[in-house]
């Protein structure tokens, strides 16, 4: 968190260092101009109080984020060189140093019909990137096939904490554990959100034996990992389009195993999705993952097999 706070304006480092308290862990800051500052961690949404110096749920003498608030902290978000940022930005977000992404919103720039650029930007998502190792370890024996892995997706709605079971997945794939031997795994982070790269190194910790293509398109950086870095695990996060589904098959067809995750409720959301369908009915995963969380906002999961055979 310090980096985040870090790039704040002075007035609200100091109400972050003071403000949060135990059991609140924080997922997103909120910054929308003229608006209170709002912190979401495990299903709730939380205000700054200026007197008091805490984090509360109801928005009474919340810090309302200026335009001047803004424009400080981008400056130091982008080290006072908006323009380094420029071709992250077309994607509509960057990432800062310790990994936190940040998702903007403002004017757009079109040029022929494409996303250039941003401007007079009004507000911002910071998603904290934070690391659970471990959070893994109990999935591992129920992915285990022989000393490698089954071919897995791991399934959730937004918010769940598919990334984070992902990444943590990647560390002990990498660097082996008591099921499974350490594996050469090759990284497709099109989105910055798995290995959090800042100025090209890495800032979560994905195990000694993993080769990460940072801010690569999915479909087309499988196929660069293939070609180059021969790894045995390729890991993806959010597999969507039917150009991903391709090259997902071919890496399949390759020998390589796939390690990846997508959005879905349950087993109804995933028969819905066309070529989905195709890959139940051939069998090409042979575990399926689904997240949810419990009362107390911990995570849970539920594995089922090649032909939804509910495991555990």
């Amino acid at each position: 968190m310090e980096e985040i706070i870090n790039v704040f304006p002075n007035s609200l480092r100091l109400l972050c260092r003071a403000g949060f308290q135990p059991g609140i862990e924080a997922e997103e800051i909120r910054l929308r101009i003229g608006r209170p500052v709002m912190v979401f961690g495990r299903g709730c949404e939380y205000f700054w109080n200026q007197q008091e110096n805490r984090l509360q749920r109801n928005r009474e003498h919340s810090y309302l984020w200026r335009e001047a608030d803004m424009k400080e902290t981008l400056s130091r978000m982008s080290q006072y060189s908006m323009y380094a940022l420029e071709e992250e930005l077309r994607n509509g977000f960057f990432t800062i140093q310790g990994g936190h992404r940040v998702g903007v919103s403002g004017r757009v720039v079109c040029e022929q019909g494409k996303i250039h650029s941003f401007r007079n930007l009004c507000s911002l998502n910071i998603r904290v990137a934070r690391q659970k190792k471990g959070c893994a370890r109990a999935l591992m024996p129920w992915l285990a096939q022989g000393d490698s892995i089954c071919n897995t997706l791991i399934l959730s709605p937004p918010g769940i904490g598919k990334t984070t079971m992902l990444r943590d997945c990647i560390r002990l794939l990498s660097d082996g554990t008591s099921e499974i031997s350490a594996k050469k795994v090759g990284v497709v982070d099109e989105r910055s959100e798995i290995a959090a790269c800042y100025f090209g190194i890495p800032q979560n910790d994905l195990g000694d034996r993993t080769d990460v293509l940072d801010a690569c398109p999915k479909a087309q950086g499988m196929m660069l990992l293939l070609r180059s870095m021969s790894p045995q695990i390729i890991a993806v996060d959010e597999l969507g389009s039917r150009e991903d589904c391709r090259a997902v098959e071919e890496a399949l067809f390759s020998g390589c195993k796939i390690l990846g995750t997508m959005h879905a409720q349950n087993i109804g959301d995933l028969q819905e999705k066309m070529y989905l369908e195709s890959w139940l009915q051939k069998g090409f995963f042979g575990r399926y993952v689904f997240l949810e969380r419990d009362r107390e906002g911990e995570r849970k999961f539920c594995v089922y097999d090649e032909r939804m055979r509910k495991l555990c």
